[in-house]
């Protein structure tokens, strides 16, 4: 490093303490911090006007503090949003998918910042676009669409959109004939719908108060929301419900789940306030979903023992349990992640040996064929189609070095077509950087899959800076695909990795298994490891390490923050899970009983309260010399409560050595996502990679040629 970070000397927001006790256990805890959560917070995920004042006003101490202390990055800001930002196609467009008489996509116009969505003909032709995000989001702070979704005769589009970052989001419905929304709109709604049979109404899952989506309700057009028809009711706060339709648009699917249990109920579409029928009544531990397949249903499920999943069949009239039937046999380590069933075929997405594949199956003769590619770590995404009859599907492909590239692929023929390839308008030639797959023994001997993109003029003897992500929780796989903004980091020398550790899919099942609830801290080493590895691989070295994670990534942060503080020169945690113990034992909270089979129950258990307090963030916050630290949330986040944040950097600057500066970086007007522009988006990502280089001496780094 060249020199210690050039941050000022100006003394950070002293924050009170209002020491509060709470008791479990047997066990007290004091959080004289615990003031920072509002009282009224499902009022203000509603209206951030509503914040206490005395809140209100140390949040924003918070971010003159860190704009002071990043004061010196502002032209480096610049010049790095200006790279990113050069790298995007201004007004990039997707390949359409046909559905019946119409092919459907999204664009963006040049300094555009919301999508626009369109239709042309089937076989191509004018562009009639049918909502334009930006000319919806004018006037706003914060504007984000969720679903979008047009009715299968083609004459309205069902879409939701959020205005303040809390994901209330509201649904209507458009007239495309006129381009006008009509008089109906639904408040406080997840995000999206599903049209019945005579698109005349749609089922809809609404949000209560502490954000659960627990009430599916069905909605006539013109019709008084306030008499909407209550078509099923979940009653267990453990669980979150969600509606979905199939391709045929014969089908409702009511999905009930948590992290490791899952239920389905059928609607037809021409009776969608029936009452939903159950296809498997819910086991602890048993995980199913379906596909629609003409006279069957496809269903994916770990049911008998099938850690990494199997396919099964079920008649239409009766699916329930005792009649499904075995189509696809689980295979230990090749972990089924997907399925799509068309008329003729059935496609599955796969990943074995840590590479994801697609596999196509003939439905009449069960013979199979996949889809893969060579190189050493990639992405690959299953599309699929709007049409139930075709034999016409779509995915998409990139690597850490190569722009993503979109096919159609006949399955009959095998015929693969390049619809497009990710265009980068300032330039990219994949040869001037390495990607690789590298492994580093974790503690217990156990091989963590590492994925790298460097530049080749990059000298791994110990000297490059590297940025190190990781996540590690839900069982979610970080693809290797991709990313141009990372290359602003590779151009100035640093190494770029992915920690894959356990928690996520990567090595099958068992590999999230292995790092989740009693085994969770395997996460938090499996990263340490990583660290270590690339030190001792001549990559980086310690002090150049600069370490990064978001929401369920970000405790991964404060975890390893805690743990080796030694192994970074700084972190990044972002929307950061840090306050576990707490979150886990207040009920009141939206995820908070869906989280407990992921984590574990502190209420009701004291060895899952003391795995917890084992390890949280904020609960083990000492007097260690910590690396400089930058966290950022969003005020009206309903995943991650902004109070986890606050309280945890007014913690850590309470009871840290050193003087290595702690940074908060609060979004006033935003949630969980961040900015809601694309070009906003690219803000924050400048702002984060200027604090990694200002940490590591690199803010006037001559870039690589």
């Amino acid at each position: 490093m060249t020199g210690q970070p050039l941050f000022p000397d100006i003394e950070p927001p002293k924050t009170d303490e209002r020491p509060v006790k709470d008791t479990h256990h047997g066990n007290t805890r004091i959080d004289e911090f615990a003031w920072l959560r509002a009282n009224n917070w499902q009022e203000v995920f509603k209206d951030p006007s509503v914040l206490d004042s005395a809140i209100r006003v140390h949040l924003e101490a918070e971010n003159v503090y860190q704009a002071a202390m990043m004061a010196d990055t502002a032209d480096l800001r610049k010049q790095l949003f200006d790279e990113m930002k050069r790298r995007i196609k201004e007004d990039d467009s997707t390949v359409p998918m046909k559905d019946g008489p119409f092919a459907y996509g999204s664009s963006y116009k040049k300094g555009g910042e919301q999508p626009r969505f369109f239709r042309t003909p089937r076989d191509g032709g004018a562009e009639e676009i049918i909502l334009d995000g930006d000319a919806e989001a004018e006037g706003k702070a914060y504007f984000r669409i969720g679903g979008s979704d047009h009715s299968s005769d083609h004459r309205r589009l069902l879409w939701a959109f959020d205005d303040k970052g809390s994901e209330f989001y509201s649904l209507r419905v458009r007239d495309i004939a006129t381009g006008r929304d009509m008089g109906d709109e639904v408040p406080d709604t997840s995000g999206g719908g599903v049209w019945n049979a005579a698109n005349d109404g749609f089922l809809y899952t609404r949000v209560d108060e502490n954000h659960r989506p627990s009430k599916l309700f069905f909605h006539a057009l013109g019709a008084d929301v306030a008499q909407d028809r209550l078509v099923y009711e979940e009653s267990d706060p453990g669980f979150f419900m969600d509606v979905d339709g199939s391709r045929t648009n014969e089908w409702i699917f009511v999905s009930i789940n948590d992290h490791e249990t899952s239920e389905f109920r059928l609607l037809r579409t021409d009776d969608p306030t029936a009452t939903p029928k159950l296809v498997a009544a819910r086991e602890t531990g048993l995980q199913y979903d379906l596909e629609e397949g003409g006279d069957v249903f496809f269903i994916l499920t770990n049911a008998d023992g099938a850690k990494d999943f199997k396919i099964m069949t079920a008649p239409v009239p009766d699916p329930a349990r005792p009649n499904w039937r075995e189509l696809v046999a689980h295979k230990p380590g090749r972990l089924i992640l997907s399925l799509l069933a068309f008329k003729d075929f059935l496609v599955r997405l796969e990943r074995e040996d840590g590479l994801p594949r697609i596999v196509v199956r003939d439905r009449a003769t069960g013979a199979e064929h996949s889809i893969s590619f060579d190189e050493e770590a990639y992405s690959l995404s299953l599309l699929g189609a709007y049409e139930y009859d075709t034999a016409i599907m779509r995915f998409s492909y990139s690597s850490m070095t190569t722009p993503a590239q979109l096919f159609d692929y006949d399955m009959r023929t095998r015929e693969r077509t390049l619809l497009k390839t990710q265009e980068v308008p300032s330039g990219h030639d994949p040869d001037h950087y390495v990607t690789q797959r590298v492994v580093a023994p974790s503690h217990d001997g156990e091989l963590v899959p590492v994925s790298l993109i460097y530049h080749r003029g990059t000298r791994l003897d110990g000297s490059a800076p590297a940025l190190l992500y990781g996540y590690g929780s839900y069982g979610i796989t970080i693809p290797a695909g991709f990313n141009t903004n990372i290359l602003s980091l590779a151009d100035r020398g640093f190494v770029y990795a992915i920690a894959h550790t356990r928690g996520g899919k990567d090595k099958g099942f068992s590999w999230y298994e292995d790092g989740k609830r009693e085994k969770k801290t395997n996460t938090f080493l499996d990263f340490v490891a990583v660290a270590r590895h690339l030190v001792s691989a001549g990559y980086t070295s310690h002090d150049r390490i600069i370490a990064q994670g978001g929401s369920a990534g970000g405790m991964l942060m404060g975890a390893v923050a805690n743990m080796a503080p030694d192994a970074f020169g700084g972190i990044i945690a972002e929307v950061p899970f840090v306050d576990v113990l707490t979150t886990m034992l207040d009920d009141t909270l939206p995820l908070t009983p869906p989280e407990w089979p992921e984590w574990g129950n502190p209420i009701a258990s004291e060895n899952d309260y003391r795995m917890i307090a084992s390890y949280s963030p904020y609960d083990n916050v000492s007097a260690l010399d910590y690396p400089p630290i930058m966290a950022v949330a969003g005020l009206t986040d309903p995943r991650v409560t902004y109070w986890e944040p606050a309280k945890w950097t007014a913690r850590l600057r309470a009871r840290k050595r050193g003087t290595n500066p702690v940074l908060f970086k609060i979004h006033m007007d935003s949630g969980h996502a961040g900015a809601s522009g694309r070009f906003s988006r690219l803000e924050e990502i400048a702002y984060v990679y200027a604090f990694a280089l200002k940490v590591v001496g690199r803010m006037n780094w001559e870039k690589l040629a």
